[in-house]
């Protein structure tokens, strides 16, 4: 069954809502004897996504009281709860040997999105209403939202602004709606499945048309050379496209496979994305008369892409902010709005200290903590002891915020609804960059006597010369004075077994080339850089979060930029991922009976 296209989100109250997912449509054919995945094209693809097969048999015993199942779905590769990564799971797909797609298990595994039943212990349930098969789904779920780690089941609501809010945020491909009472059907034959997808407009010029396709070149320029984004040919109403033609055909120096027009012919062309230098799904919006050839830019593509809420009108984006890796504002947004997924659940509901640069690095800069009087209504303000602060909770705030210049962001160790802290925070601070290597190996050894403790921990640059390692904890499980206790034991610890490279020093002039391990810099009323914040240097560094195998003697702190760090997060996953649940789960008998003893 396929959703069909349609512009709007159909609200009769007879609807529900789920995320479209962005990848292979198949089936899962689930028996005692064998589990398979199946195509729409019906390719088998089970070679391909070993970890959906092995993930299934570890579940085997859960679900063996429904197989044998059919269950619809969306194979993909995640890259947070709403998006997922077609570049990756293209690739997967086009994978032929063993080695190759183990190695690619290992960097990204797959998901399997479980949205629909079509066979439940063996009977067919397609005839039943949709929401009785979404239930008895759920049901094989175990009321959960994942079985293991591979299976998950995509849930659905009643509040299609609020999902659509949701898909917009994380850049998702789109929306589904669905006909509650609805019944399976083959491919397109019924009004019951819509899809609506998250397009982004971006403005373009037309150079050239091919009559044997119908295809326009799309481009804009790089600089002052033209650049080609794509093909495209669909969108147009009759008498549109006809008129375009003719003014190729009529006007257009002919070459060996069609027509070609200087820069001058603006259009809004709508796209799913920019994927290897090419538009994906491009059609035309419209032909923009109005629009000059010359905005066409690629600065001004990727702020297209990068869906800029309406909430907020970027100025200045051509500003230079960074000048000597040459990053603009412009760069700062668009930044922003690719890593605001993987940022703002460390911000939500946490006072926020700002540094603002609103000329750039190298310009006046200042702290700000207290809610401006012209701040809009969606920034959500805070009372506490008669000063009026804020937080950061969502994408319309976190876009204002970059738009007025904040360069950095930092945050408290708990919410605004905590006394007792969240999460433990290590800096571990060397003399300077030169000696990074100093961090590495500090953070080494706290992991280990960490793990000794049997506590998960995580660890990011700071952006500036250092690294820094945390610990989540479960709300409430310790004091700020408990804390205290033991990350001051730990520092010691570390210290003594290094006093010659180590120190818990305050006074700089007395640490010499040690690094200083600043355990003092947690505790109640104080802050630390938030995962992903940029930092207020000249090389426009990130404090970014690390897998533990990244930090070894490669590891340099000027590795991560405003530039490359959401395409990092892209290509190999956030390592921060997990934060919030290894927090809600993290044992501490360990650690108390350390500190209370």
């Amino acid at each position: 069954m396929k959703p069909i296209a349609s512009s709007g989100i159909p609200d009769s109250g007879n609807w529900i809502y789920e995320v479209k997912y962005d990848g292979f449509r198949c089936v899962l054919e689930w028996n005692t004897e064998s589990i398979r995945l199946i195509s729409r094209n019906d390719v088998e693809l089970s070679a391909n996504f070993p970890e959906i097969i092995e993930g299934c048999k570890a579940q085997q015993s859960r679900v063996k009281d429904y197989l044998p199942l059919k269950i619809d779905g969306e194979l993909v590769v995640l890259n947070n709860s709403y998006q997922a990564n077609f570049s990756l799971i293209q690739k997967r797909g086009r994978l032929k040997k063993s080695d190759g797609i183990r190695e690619a298990v290992a960097a990204r595994p797959a998901s399997f999105m479980a949205f629909d039943l079509l066979m439940c212990e063996g009977a067919p349930f397609a005839d039943q209403p949709y929401d009785q098969r979404k239930k008895k789904l759920l049901d094989i779920f175990g009321h959960e939202d994942k079985l293991g780690a591979c299976l998950h089941y995509v849930g659905y609501t009643e509040n299609a602004n609020a999902l659509w809010k949701e898909v917009f945020a994380h850049k998702a491909e789109g929306m589904v709606a669905k006909r509650k009472k609805s019944r399976y059907q083959p491919d397109k034959k019924h009004h019951d499945w819509f899809k609506i997808k998250n397009w982004r407009t971006i403005e373009g010029f037309l150079t050239f048309y091919n009559p044997k396709n119908d295809y326009f070149t799309v481009c804009v320029y790089r600089n002052d050379d033209v650049m080609e984004i794509g093909k495209c040919k669909h969108g147009l109403e009759e008498e549109a496209f006809a008129t375009l033609r003719e003014l190729f055909l009529s006007k257009g120096a002919e070459e060996k496979y069609g027509w070609r027009l200087p820069p001058a012919i603006c259009a809004e062309i709508r796209t799913l994305d920019l994927l290897k230098g090419e538009l994906r799904e491009p059609e035309f919006k419209r032909l923009a008369p109005d629009k000059s050839a010359a905005d066409c830019t690629q600065e001004q593509l990727q702020l297209d892409l990068g869906m800029l809420p309406e909430t907020v009108e970027a100025s200045n984006t051509d500003k230079l902010f960074w000048p000597s890796p040459g990053l603009t504002k412009g760069d700062l947004l668009v930044y922003m709005r690719e890593i605001a997924p993987y940022m703002l659940p460390f911000l939500c509901e946490r006072l926020l200290t700002i540094i603002r640069s609103p000329d750039g690095v190298n310009d006046e800069s200042f702290f700000q903590k207290h809610l401006p009087d012209y701040a809009p209504d969606f920034i959500k303000g805070v009372e506490r002891d008669n000063e009026m602060l804020f937080i950061c909770n969502d994408l319309d705030s976190l876009i204002w915020f970059a738009n007025h210049g904040t360069i950095e962001y930092h945050i408290p160790f708990q919410t605004v609804h905590n006394e007792n802290p969240l999460e433990i925070v290590f800096d571990l601070d060397p003399p300077g960059r030169e000696q990074f290597l100093l961090a590495v190996k500090a953070a080494g050894l706290l992991k280990q006597i960490l793990d000794d403790l049997h506590l998960v921990s995580f660890v990011k640059t700071s952006g500036g010369k250092g690294l820094q390692v945390h610990i989540p904890l479960p709300a409430d499980s310790m004091t700020y004075e408990e804390t205290g206790v033991f990350t001051q034991a730990i520092a010691w610890t570390l210290e003594k077994s290094n006093p010659d490279i180590f120190t818990t020093e305050r006074f700089k002039n007395k640490r010499g080339d040690r690094l200083y391990i600043d355990y003092l810099q947690h505790g109640e009323g104080k802050t630390i850089v938030a995962p992903y914040s940029p930092r207020k240097r000249n090389d426009a560094a990130v404090a970014t979060p690390l897998f533990w195998n990244e930090v070894n003697d490669d590891l340099r702190p000027d590795m991560f930029r405003i530039d490359n760090v959401a395409e990092r997060v892209q290509e190999i996953g956030c390592p921060f991922a997990d934060y919030f649940t290894a927090g809600e789960n993290q044992v501490l008998d360990d650690v108390l009976a350390m500190i209370r003893d």
